[in-house]
C-alpha cells in the first residue's frame, strides 16, 4: 500500500498546512516580491543589517510560493522552511541555512539579540539563489 507523501501527512485541521488550490497571481506575486528582495540583499552597499533581513524576506517570500505551488497554505511561518525538500527537492545544505536564519530572525525580533556575520549573509544568498533556480523550474500555474 502506497503511503501519502510526506507533505501531505502535515496537512489537515490542527496540522501545519493546508490544503489550497495554487493561485498564478498570488505566486508571481511572491516570487517577485522574492527577486526584488534578493537583488537589494545582494547589494553590499546596504547594511549588514539590511541585508539579512531582505535576504531572509526573500527566501520566505520564494519559499512560500513554491509551497503554494504546491497547492499548500502554511499556519506557521516556518513550515516554508522545512518542506522544501518536497516542494523544491533541495537538501539539508539549503534548508539548514534557512532554518538558522529563521531562527536569527526569531531571536532579533523577539529578544534584540543580532549576532550577524558576512558569511550567515553570504549564505543566506546562496541559499536563495539555490531556491531561485528550482522555483524558475517549476510548471506554471494554469
Amino acid at each position: 500500500m502506497n503511503s501519502p507523501p510526506p507533505i501531505d501527512r502535515l496537512a489537515g485541521p490542527g496540522n501545519v498546512l493546508a490544503k489550497e488550490a495554487p493561485d498564478a497571481k498570488e505566486f508571481d506575486g511572491l516570487v517577485r516580491s522574492g527577486l526584488a528582495r534578493l537583488k537589494d540583499a545582494e547589494n553590499e552597499a546596504n547594511s549588514l543589517e539590511s541585508r539579512f533581513d531582505l535576504a531572509y524576506g526573500a527566501a520566505h517570500a520564494l519559499c512560500l510560493a513554491a509551497l503554494r505551488h504546491h497547492g499548500y497554505r502554511p499556519s506557521k511561518r516556518y513550515i516554508v522552511f522545512q518542506v522544501i525538500p518536497d516542494t523544491l527537492g533541495l537538501g539539508p545544505e539549503v534548508w539548514r541555512v534557512l532554518s538558522k536564519c529563521h531562527d536569527m530572525r526569531n531571536r532579533t525580533e523577539y529578544e534584540g539579540a543580532l549576532d550577524l556575520d558576512e558569511r550567515l549573509v553570504t549564505d543566506l544568498v546562496g541559499a536563495c539563489r539555490q531556491v531561485v533556480r528550482k522555483i524558475k523550474a517549476l510548471p506554471s500555474i494554469s
